[in-house]
């Protein structure tokens, strides 16, 4: 199954998709229980989706996720969690054997009625369509990922060798999932030993030269300042981001130019300084080119 930062991708849903859905909320939330009751009145009005609801504290239970479901719609958050919910709708429909023609006519009505909502709400011509192409994305990646998970379900249901498939890649999911957290405690750590650095360059300034500590402790708080960019890199790519290679090519430079400042407070010789002022120029031209890369990407 793609994940979700690949189906944005293929719909074009961006962050602007993202407010404007949110924008609706308020508006939304005071027409849910009339939606609701477009839906519910087709569901038990048919046959085949009715004989699910004879139990009423089924149909309390359903009816109530299905309004959670329409609200979070315009939530104007769509992480992995609201991946994994939407996953596991197609997961539970599977189990309750309910055709996912079903769910398509569901999602028609509620379509129909968002229409309805901003015909009345929006006079702006352009700004009701603008906003009738975020709705439209925003259901039609609904019913991509629970369609998705329907048939996938079925797959892990009647099929052996798609279990065993399953199987080898939770475990990979896992096993990432883990190693992304080692990484993020090792980032800390390591913001936690380059505090301690910049302090104990703070305290030689205080004691010592003062041309030596201001260049120390300045190389010290640009470390610092690359590891906190690091661990920004790591939050955003765990929420579903781009991983930023540029951050440790700029790592390896602020190290190369701190390494510079210092060599020359030691008066190396020219050999050596015009190694680091060679070095520094190679991994710039290089952190220039992958940043470029990246602004072009996005």
């Amino acid at each position: 199954m793609r994940s979700l930062k690949d189906i944005k991708l293929h719909y074009n849903f961006t962050v602007e998709d993202e407010k404007r859905l949110a924008s609706l909320r308020d508006v939304m939330t005071e027409n849910a229980d009339k939606a609701m009751d477009a839906l519910h009145s087709w569901i038990l009005q048919t046959k085949e989706t009715a004989a699910f609801f004879t139990e009423e504290s089924r149909k309390r239970h359903v009816f109530d996720s299905q309004k959670k479901w329409f609200l979070d719609l315009f939530a104007g958050s769509y992480d992995n969690r609201y991946y994994e919910r939407l996953i596991g709708i197609g997961q539970a429909h599977v189990r309750k054997l309910v055709d996912a023609h079903y769910m398509n006519r569901a999602i028609n009505i509620v379509r129909n009625f968002c229409i309805g909502i901003l015909s009345r709400h929006i006079e702006n011509p352009e700004e009701q369509a603008s906003v009738l192409i975020s709705i439209e994305k925003i259901l039609d990646i609904n019913l991509d990922i629970i369609t998705s998970s329907y048939i996938e379900e079925e797959l892990r249901t009647y099929s052996p060798a798609y279990r065993v498939k399953n199987a080898l890649l939770i475990f990979s999911e896992r096993f990432s999932q883990a190693m992304n957290l080692v990484l993020v405690l090792a980032l800390i750590g390591l913001t936690v030993g380059v505090i301690g650095l910049f302090i104990s360059d703070v305290y030689r300034l205080m004691t010592g030269s003062l041309e030596h500590g201001i260049v120390t402790a300045l190389g010290s708080l640009l470390i610092l300042w690359v590891v906190i960019e690091l661990m920004n890199t790591e939050i955003s790519h765990l929420k579903g981001g781009k991983f930023h290679i540029s951050v440790f090519v700029g790592v390896a430079l602020v190290t190369i130019i701190r390494e510079t400042m210092i060599a020359t407070l030691k008066h190396e010789g020219p050999e050596t300084i015009y190694y680091l002022i060679a070095a520094i120029l190679v991994i710039g031209v290089v952190y220039w080119l992958i940043k470029k890369t990246e602004e072009r990407g996005r």
